[in-house]
């Protein structure tokens, strides 16, 4: 690990003014410190952000529930307006690593996850995203667990986040804090980038903002709602392919439908057209077929993660089935 600076930040001002090109803002540091241990992050700064004010579940203005960035994975997936309001969303967080990372990891911090490409954590190896220019080795290299999605010739990496892949069904929205002092909100779907020419850039996020909440709308998909996750063990391991489903069902008719996939894409990939053609559908399974064919129908695969087509196809329709008969 390389030599940094650390400042406590004692409030929101004193963190965003401390910050240069090269700080990081420490909170649960899951991740960050160990890309430091392996000298995949090189930050000169560290910014603790653990003691300011933003670690608590409150309702918003829009009739749902914000929650603060720096409140741990655990106590907001364990939280009793969480679990009964936005089960989906707990569902999701408490299937992610282990009791002991999401007692550590914070809100904030998942949504900044780096990600898992095996070529982005051996610095030996080419990779655009830890050291643009040099190349993407995983393109003609172990890509079997990269993305068949908003992939570029500079990258096919993809996002490893379960909470946000829950997130983005849901259509939450971030709020951030600028260095200027003022704030803004970002939805969700516009808060993690593709990787286009700038693989190396994952979020939207200018330099030095800070995540402070995570804004969800009033409640919904309280009744029918399934996280799905496959991977190759049961824990510390992330998902090869994932489905967030939300659906409001009434008299065995679909209204409205939240549908998000992990594992596919350098984001959480929003399943839009999916969801649009579910919408006033009756909930049966030929339906949710339909729906899964449109949802992975512009995929394209490398040789090695074919099976991830079929593969996400039926992860959609399970998901949706398990949703639905959550229906009393």
């Amino acid at each position: 690990m390389r030599p940094f600076t650390y400042t406590n930040a004692k409030n929101t001002q004193e963190a965003l003014q401390e910050t240069t090109a090269t700080t990081h803002y420490l909170a649960g540091g899951t991740n960050l410190v160990d890309l430091m241990k392996e000298d995949v992050e090189r930050p000169d700064q560290l910014v603790d952000v653990n003691n300011l004010e933003f670690n608590k579940i409150e309702k918003n203005q829009s009739g749902g529930w914000s929650l603060g960035a720096m409140l741990s994975n655990s106590d907001t997936a364990n939280h009793p307006e969480i679990r009964q309001n936005y089960p989906l969303l707990s569902m999701a967080m408490l299937s992610a690593a282990t009791a002991q990372i999401r007692n550590m990891a914070t809100n904030g911090g998942n949504l900044l996850q780096r990600t898992r490409c095996p070529y982005f954590f051996e610095t030996s190896m080419p990779c655009n995203k830890r050291e643009p220019g040099s190349g993407c080795g995983a393109i003609d290299g172990m890509n079997a667990v990269h993305a068949i999605f908003g992939y570029s010739k500079e990258c096919i990496a993809t996002h490893p986040s379960d909470m946000c892949v829950a997130l983005a069904a849901m259509g939450a929205k971030v709020e951030v804090q600028t260095t200027d002092g003022s704030s803004r909100k970002i939805p969700f779907n516009e808060f993690h980038r593709l990787p286009g020419d700038r693989p190396e850039k994952d979020t939207t996020l200018e330099e030095g903002e800070l995540i402070t909440q995570i804004h969800l709308s009033s409640p919904e998909f309280a009744d029918n709602y399934y996280y799905l996750k496959i991977r190759e063990r049961s824990s510390y391991a992330f998902a090869l392919i994932s489905v967030a489903a939300g659906l409001s069902i009434k008299n065995g008719m679909i209204s409205r439908v939240g549908l998000a996939m992990g594992g596919v894409a350098h984001k959480p990939w929003k399943l839009s057209e999916a969801e649009d053609f579910l919408k006033g559908k009756k909930a049966n399974t030929e339906n949710f077929e339909k729906a899964a064919e449109i949802a992975l129908k512009d995929a394209k695969p490398f040789e090695k993660n074919k099976y991830k087509v079929e593969m996400g196809k039926k992860a959609i329709v399970r998901a949706l089935e398990q949703a639905t008969n959550r229906t009393a």
